[in-house]
């Protein structure tokens, strides 16, 4: 039968889920209870890295620190202060010759606990908290929230803190305001009815029994947390408390075709990627997949992509391999290619007045690339050159992975931005490349499996190629 003029001249944005057959589907199946799985136990940066190592280990990788020199084949990994990491697997090729990069981040908005966030008042105990990253504040009340992080003490003796997830834990919450007395609050903007100051925990609400007392029940509070965990409220001042929230991550929908869950952004694009490289053999080109931090403010910091504990990894990588020699890492950035690994926007119907459907992800059509990001008149944007953007067109094509290309919503709404502007300054050539997500930093995301396993084979057809 000939091919309609149609079919052959225009680019067909179909649903993926009609492509595939029996045994795909149980693929795509499959790899996302393993992603559902890595979600329940990675709900901050430093649970992610950790959960990251594990995998990385199980499947030969050792730290870079162990290695005198290193080969073809070597699978190596740096950790950065327990909040970033870098894997790679030495290619056949020199690094001069240019790496293959694939970079996503493990941080997502939450709240963070104040340096002295605990407090009396009216026969309640609260913690204060500090908002990180962008989120709607209204949409953090009322929900269950679980308490995860590190407590460090004057000595260094670390603690690990995780309440909230086993169900036999207490959960915490913050509450707001009823119905019947929130006339004022309900006139307001809806990004100021709920200010940042009252964003406090609810934590208890018993007495300590100690008659002089005046804080009687921050004095219990501190007490359980003294039994608990040694602390003395001083402890709080070098601690790093995360609040997030304590939904499972589940499968979505009677056919079950999509994930709901907190911090997909970015951690969906951080399990594919990292999952993809365990999968990775003789590998042309040196792969690198980088787990960064504090991406949602910025990418400042010693752990953000801002700082230069990248390049001291890739020069460790060329002092083991023999190659290095001055100015070189500026040549290898240069020769470099990259898929800077963040979320899309998906298009949702019911919020299409933000969207320009011609260039919108949808769920369920492949992974989503966008050449540029940045706001407006492409303020701050990382912009792909078409040369790379054809190389990448073809990778998919070539390997049958569906994907599309879009923008973060209509031209003067808004926008956004990825880590992919801190590698093109060093010279990488980059596109972001990612999944599509519904109510993008709510507590509660969601995904389409289709698209997280495209992701995954596109990670892994980018390091093969």
């Amino acid at each position: 039968m000939e091919e309609k003029l149609s079919d052959k001249l225009f680019n067909k944005k179909e649903n993926g889920w009609e492509k595939i057959d029996t045994r795909e589907k149980e693929a795509i199946f499959t790899f996302s209870n393993g992603y559902i799985n890595f979600l329940n136990k990675s709900k901050t940066e430093r649970e992610a890295i950790k959960s990251a190592k594990k995998i990385a280990e199980e499947n030969g990788f050792r730290d870079i620190a162990t290695y005198d020199s290193l080969k073809a084949g070597d699978k190596v990994y740096f950790i950065n202060r327990d909040k970033s990491m870098y894997l790679a697997i030495i290619g056949e090729k020199k690094i001069e010759e240019g790496m293959h990069i694939i970079g996503s981040h493990v941080d997502s908005p939450r709240l963070d606990l104040k340096p002295n966030p605990l407090y009396e008042d009216s026969g309640f105990a609260y913690f204060k908290t500090h908002y990180y990253g962008g989120i709607k504040k209204y949409q953090w009340t009322t929900i269950p929230l679980s308490v995860h992080g590190v407590i460090v003490k004057a000595n260094g003796e670390k603690i690990e803190v995780n309440i909230g997830e086993d169900d036999n834990d207490p959960i915490f919450t913050i509450t707001d305001l009823l119905p019947h007395l929130a006339m004022d609050q309900m006139e307001k903007k809806l990004k100021n009815g709920i200010s940042g100051e009252d964003l406090n925990l609810l934590i208890g609400s018993i007495p300590y029994n100690e008659e002089k007392e005046t804080e009687k029940i921050k004095l219990n509070i501190m007490n359980i947390l003294n039994q608990k965990y040694g602390m003395t409220e001083k402890d709080f001042l070098s601690s790093e408390i995360e609040l997030v929230p304590a939904f499972k991550a589940r499968s979505l929908g009677f056919d079950e075709s999509m994930v709901a869950s907190y911090g997909q952004d970015d951690r969906v694009c951080a399990y594919t990627s990292l999952i993809a490289m365990m999968h990775l053999e003789n590998v042309k080109n040196t792969a690198v997949c980088i787990l960064s931090d504090k991406e949602e403010i910025g990418s400042m910091g010693n752990t953000g992509m801002e700082s230069h504990m990248f390049d001291y990894f890739i020069s460790e990588l060329l002092n083991k391999t023999g190659e290095n020699r001055p100015n070189l890492l500026d040549k290898v950035f240069c020769y470099s290619k990259m898929l800077s690994s963040d979320v899309d926007a998906g298009y949702d119907p019911i919020y299409a007045s933000v969207s320009e459907k011609n260039n919108s992800a949808f769920l369920g059509r492949g992974v989503g690339l966008n050449k540029y990001t940045g706001a407006r008149g492409k303020s701050g944007a990382s912009d792909a050159n078409a040369e790379y953007v054809a190389w990448i067109r073809n990778l998919l094509e070539k390997n049958d992975i569906r994907y599309q290309i879009s923008e973060l919503g209509k031209v003067d709404i808004g926008g956004g931005g990825t880590i992919a502007y801190i590698l093109a300054d060093k010279g990488v050539d980059v596109i972001d490349c990612g999944v599509p997500v519904l109510s993008m930093h709510a507590p509660y995301e969601v995904t389409s499996k289709y698209d997280i396993y495209s992701a995954f084979k596109t990670y892994k057809a980018f390091w093969n190629e």
